[in-house]
């Protein structure tokens, strides 16, 4: 299933001073020490640009201050130190310098080398703002958007990220794609999502890249197109966005959108696994697991399905288990092997709860319990998970850990049953047979033992012998039938 997880990992500011230094490269004239310091930035001797910034600094040169500010928030020429930052973007600030006063807000919004301050953060978004500057209209959406120093207002939030979309904002536009998709602040409108996520992505905003693909593989404001989805999400992915390469591993893999490859699918899944992504991380672990577009390898299958456990991955948690289960890639050990089933049985996973169940039954790698072993089953059986359903009708229909009682066993029966699986339909023939729980049904025994002899089931077969030869030949034509027609509906 594609992820369809559509971030607001806003680049609010790690870009921002990655270019605010070049920001003021622009003018054609500088003058003495400003411009020998924007000289040295060029050559990249930061220490001597730091020197000549000063200078100019002290002279009141707001351009100067600001990008002294810059210099000590990143650690260019001098040791890094936001305090001495906040210092020298405050005096640009304070000169009406419009990215100080930004960078000032967002200093005093994170606590970085001044008080954490909310009220201080609106004051200079503000005045940044006001003047048009749309970094800051976008951090004051973002301020609105989570209630941060002010009551939460998502129209508020809106209005600020419009202003700054409307300059060509791509972290604005984005997330002004992200409102109108979940219909915060404004009517939801899948189109307009659509063209805000357009107009970020076309300029190489990744998260757009990524949303953008996620619509045109849903269809949502745009035509459903699988081939579309590929290719934003192979532009978002190239530049390192951890779903798109994720999204686009899923897409080699099932051959949607795209040729079917393996081999494609694990080098995407490899570089979300190495960003710490659990999901790609288990899918690395089955690739490995399996040799699928890699070498099978279940050292690496585990050591792979291990991070993802780490990182609390439900389905890796569980192939953890298995495989300390089963001594694959790891050396046997059961308790391991019920510690991880638990781990992911406690955040729902069926296949773990019914292990879980399993474990508890036979004693294995746990003290035996039926009734823990009871009610992982049914934790699991909830959720439509076939095999505990029968195990659950096994316990009724014997008094396993339960009072006997043939209708539950019956209900539990007829679930697993209708998604095939042999031993349910074969006791639920059982119990028609025998009348149990049920009026007594010669036909529909049979019908049931001739579906699940028809997956080959033993037991099946041998009662549907059995039973044909208490029947008459009426009786088990329709019995025939009825199983044909039971089959047909599964096609």
């Amino acid at each position: 299933m594609l992820s369809d997880k559509i971030r607001l990992s806003i680049q609010q500011w790690a870009a921002c001073l990655a270019g605010l230094v070049w920001l003021l490269l622009t003018p054609s004239i500088f003058a003495g020490d400003f411009e020998d310091g924007m000289q040295f930035v060029l050559a990249k001797d930061y220490a001597r640009a730091v020197q000549s910034f000063r200078k100019a600094a002290e002279d009141g040169n707001a351009d100067a201050q600001f990008n002294l500010g810059v210099m000590y928030s990143k650690g260019r020429g001098v040791e890094q130190d936001y305090a001495r930052a906040a210092h020298w973007y405050r005096k640009a600030a304070e000169q009406d310098d419009v990215p100080a006063q930004s960078m000032l807000g967002f200093m005093h919004l994170k606590g970085q080398g001044v008080q954490q301050d909310y009220q201080q953060a609106l004051f200079w978004y503000l005045r940044a703002a006001g003047q048009g500057y749309a970094v800051a209209q976008h951090n004051l959406g973002v301020m609105y958007a989570k209630g941060q120093g002010v009551p939460q207002d998502y129209q508020q939030a809106v209005s600020w990220y419009t202003k700054a979309a409307e300059q060509g904002h791509a972290p604005a536009q984005a997330i002004l794609g992200f409102m109108y998709l979940k219909g915060q602040g404004v009517e939801g409108d899948d189109r307009q999502a659509a063209s805000w996520y357009l107009k970020a992505a076309e300029q190489g905003y990744a998260d757009a890249q990524y949303a953008l693909g996620v619509l045109h593989a849903k269809g949502r404001g745009v035509a459903q197109s699988d081939s579309e989805a590929v290719s934003w999400y192979r532009k978002s992915a190239e530049q390192g966005n951890v779903d798109a390469q994720f999204n686009l591993g899923l897409m080699y893999s099932g051959g949607t959108g795209i040729g079917q490859d393996d081999k494609q699918a694990a080098g995407w899944y490899r570089k979300a696994a190495e960003q710490e992504d659990a999901r790609a991380q288990f899918k690395l672990g089955v690739a490995y697991a399996k040799g699928r577009g890699i070498t099978q390898d279940d050292y690496e299958a585990a050591a792979w399905y291990r991070k993802g456990a780490e990182g609390g991955y439900a389905p890796a948690q569980f192939n953890l288990g298995v495989m300390y289960a089963t001594g694959k890639g790891v050396l046997q050990d059961d308790q391991k092997a019920v510690d991880w089933y638990r781990q992911a049985a406690e955040q729902g996973d069926p296949d773990a709860q019914f292990n879980l169940g399993v474990r508890y039954d036979n004693g294995r790698g746990i003290i035996k319990n039926e009734q823990e072993a009871l009610n992982w089953y049914r934790k699991a059986a909830e959720q439509g998970y076939a095999r505990a359903q029968y195990s659950l009708g096994v316990k009724y229909d014997n008094g396993e850990g339960v009072p006997q009682d043939y209708a539950q066993a019956l209900s539990w029966y007829q679930k697993a049953a209708e998604q095939a699986h042999p031993g349910a339909q074969t006791n639920l023939g059982v119990l028609y047979y025998k009348g149990h729980g049920v009026k007594q049904d010669y036909v529909e025994a049979d019908k049931w033992f001739s579906i699940a002899s028809a997956s080959g089931y033993e037991d099946a077969l041998e009662n549907r012998e059995l039973m044909e030869k208490l029947m008459t030949p009426v009786q088990v034509a329709e019995a025939h039938r009825q199983a044909d027609e039971w089959a047909k509906t599964k096609k």
